[in-house]
């Protein structure tokens, strides 16, 4: 059963304004707005958040702890875009080997999983086998509402992992749950996934460039 929580106590607001309200005849008439309602809505994320969020991943990745990565969708796709970009795009020019795993990239898995028990138990049944304590988690959900997103929160936290969930909308059981959230105000889906690649490219960049001479930040391409 998915545990409901407060809101109100991680400090929730009215709600997303919702994009669009009208309709648009000009294909750049809607881009425009589009780009400026990402705009808008990016310059209210959370900065403290985001450096905590920073900071949990920089210490997994220096002490060798895994970094999982979960969601549905859209949201898997940015699971595992994460991690080849963790993987891959951290390692590169650095001294750090990080070890990043995404729990949305195997279909046989996933569906052995959600055959024979659940769907809502698809992430949290691989943390089970495959985490220890001290990994790291990290969550994508537009809706903040996915049962086996929320499952694999709660699952990790109790099982002493570090939580960071992306999430959107008015942030549902994912953002009070997690330690840290990424969170999107927006009630557009394409706003809301678009800022959560666009967070996961800066925290793999940032932890990148972190660990680089300046004149190796000088001659690399990111």
């Amino acid at each position: 059963m998915t545990t409901t929580y407060d809101l109100a106590a991680i400090g929730a607001g009215a709600g997303p304004i919702k994009f669009p309200v009208e309709r648009h005849e000009l294909a750049s008439s809607y881009y425009k707005a589009y780009f400026e309602e990402s705009a808008r809505v990016a310059a209210m994320m959370d900065l403290v958040q985001v450096e905590r969020a920073a900071a949990i991943l920089l210490e997994a990745y220096t002490m060798g702890a895994v970094v999982f990565s979960c969601g549905n969708g859209g949201s898997a796709a940015i699971a595992n875009h994460l991690q080849c970009d963790h993987l891959k795009g951290v390692r590169t020019g650095t001294d750090l080997s990080p070890r990043v795993v995404s729990l949305s990239c195997n279909v046989e898995v996933l569906t052995a999983i959600a055959n024979d028990i659940s769907y809502e138990a698809v992430f949290e049944y691989q943390l089970q086998s495959q985490s220890r304590t001290g990994d790291v988690l990290i969550a994508v959900s537009s809706s903040g509402r996915s049962p086996n997103v929320v499952r694999a929160l709660e699952w990790a936290a109790a099982n002493g992992l570090r939580t960071i969930a992306f999430t959107g909308f008015e942030g549902g059981d994912a953002r009070a749950v997690a330690e840290v959230a990424i969170h999107v105000d927006s009630a557009n889906y394409g706003i809301v996934e678009d800022l959560h690649q666009a967070a996961m490219h800066a925290a793999a960049q940032y932890i990148r460039q972190s660990r680089m001479t300046a004149a190796a930040i000088e001659a690399s391409t990111f």
